[in-house]
């Protein structure tokens, strides 16, 4: 595409991640039918759609938390979907922030943070806590390192759940619907900090019912309607002027909701 939504950012460039004729079925159920997709790397691309549409397996499909029942899944040059693909290594190049923050209760901030750097990475505790706490500095929880997720707000689990899923530095991140479950007050802080992700040239895949969000953040959006991918495009076409009359129909429900 033509340009991008922020000066500074990357030119785009060749594709980071590549969805070819992706299925994915749950039983009878046909979830994905046939999905064909890319994001460039420094691209930031959002998919909309109603639920039930498949954008969050096709999020798990990317990084391998389901497995496709056919078609091909490349990240950084490496097919996920090979048999012989070693999963372990090709899903540090990913980091992907869920809905429900996924900390782990019984741990502080720092050892969430830290864990993966330690066990996976084997960074020595130091080294690794150096890290994190540059992350939450970065997130803007600096003073949370010794606190326990209970202790945090739903907001703040989430920027948590971010620095967490930077450690690995990932080339991808990928977020599901990541201030779903968050009180209305505190998504500014969660989309501000994707927002200077973005800013900073971070590739995202973006799953969000903020159309705020996808259509001033956002390189491309793609709307999602049973399983299918039926309209994409720059955010002021798609969201703004879509063609589709079932993206017309969708992006109504929503100003209605709103």
């Amino acid at each position: 595409m033509d340009g991008t939504a922020f000066e500074g950012r990357p030119a785009l460039s060749e594709p980071l991640v590549r969805i070819e004729a992706l299925h994915k079925r749950f039983g009878s159920n046909h979830v994905l039918c046939g999905i064909d997709l890319y994001v460039t790397r420094g691209e930031v691309v959002c998919i909309i759609g109603p639920s039930g549409s498949g954008k969050s397996t096709l999020l798990r499909c990317v990084n391998m938390l389901e497995t496709p029942s056919d078609g091909r899944v490349f990240v950084d040059g490496i097919e996920l979907t090979d048999p012989d693909c070693d999963l372990d290594r090709a899903r540090t190049s990913t980091g992907m922030v869920f809905q429900s923050f996924n900390l782990f209760a019984h741990m502080s901030v720092l050892d969430n943070i830290t864990i993966a750097l330690r066990k996976v990475l084997r960074q020595d505790r130091s080294a690794a806590e150096a890290k994190a706490q540059k992350l939450l500095t970065r997130v803007g929880l600096a003073e949370k390192a010794t606190a326990y997720p209970a202790q945090l707000s739903g907001g703040q689990q989430q920027r948590v759940a971010i620095a967490r899923a930077l450690a690995m530095e990932p080339k991808v991140m990928l977020f599901d619907e990541a201030t779903s479950a968050l009180d209305p007050e505190l998504v500014g802080d969660v989309l501000r900090v994707m927002r200077e992700l973005a800013e900073e040239g971070m590739t995202m895949l973006v799953v969000t019912h903020e159309m705020d969000f996808a259509r001033g953040v956002a390189d491309r959006v793609v709307f999602m309607d049973s399983g299918a991918v039926v309209e994409e495009g720059h955010p002021d076409q798609v969201i703004g002027n879509p063609r589709e009359e079932r993206t017309k129909r969708f992006l109504a429900n929503v100003r209605k909701r709103d």
